[in-house]
């Protein structure tokens, strides 16, 4: 897709933006590109709960441990997996807020994605500071497709790709609750521009679903 720089008079006017969504459905792609339309950092919240994990101890931060303290979590079925994954995501969302609101206190710009990032976190910045889309793939067998082509040697992460969709149910209900826009994966083509609208609330009629 064709990745170009904003005019001036479209420059940016918040602070912070949030790229959600489950894993397997093109955040990271998007997010990258963003970042390079915008001309800011990108963030990868996932190495901020690395680094937490690193730091903590199971008994400190059971929740944030629990996928290598509990390793018949790879039998559970895919319900189960989401729901650990979003009690996880909850579990660092005070650590997150804190990343977030030191970039808007110092007015530092940033484009952030990642797997634990929730809608949630756009919300309560005067001014809008802090905006956020949730990219949505409810296709199952389009996350199986999108798994192959990115990690081709792994097989076909049939029970991976069912975790993302729900999962990323999950996200959409929790942004159309929260007025945060939601914007479906495909086509792809376009899926830089959708987002881009969202986040500047063109388009759409206010935080929603949007097409």
């Amino acid at each position: 897709m064709p990745y170009r720089t904003v005019p001036a008079k479209l420059a940016r006017v918040w602070t912070v933006t949030l790229i959600c969504g489950a894993a397997g459905v093109g955040k990271s792609s998007v997010a990258a590109a963003l970042a390079r339309r915008y001309g800011t950092p990108l963030g990868e919240v996932d190495d901020v709960v690395t680094a937490l994990r690193a730091m903590t101890t199971a008994e400190q931060q059971p929740l944030l441990h629990y996928w290598d303290t509990h390793p018949q979590v790879k039998a559970w079925p895919p319900e189960k997996v989401a729901e650990l994954h979003l009690s996880v995501a909850d579990a660092v969302e005070p650590g997150l807020s804190a990343v977030i609101a030191d970039h808007v206190s110092a007015g530092a710009r940033v484009v952030l994605e990642g797997d634990y990032l929730l809608p949630e976190l756009a919300t309560g910045y005067a001014g809008g500071a802090v905006r956020a889309v949730v990219i949505d793939e409810p296709d199952e067998d389009q996350i199986v497709a999108n798994y192959r082509a990115r990690e081709p040697g792994y097989g076909e992460q049939r029970n991976r790709a069912r975790v993302s969709a729900m999962i990323g149910a999950q996200l959409a209900g929790r942004a159309v609750r929260c007025g945060i826009a939601v914007v479906p994966a495909r086509p792809w083509t376009d899926l830089l521009d959708r987002v881009d609208n969202a986040l500047r609330g063109l388009g759409s009629g206010g935080p929603s679903r949007t097409t």
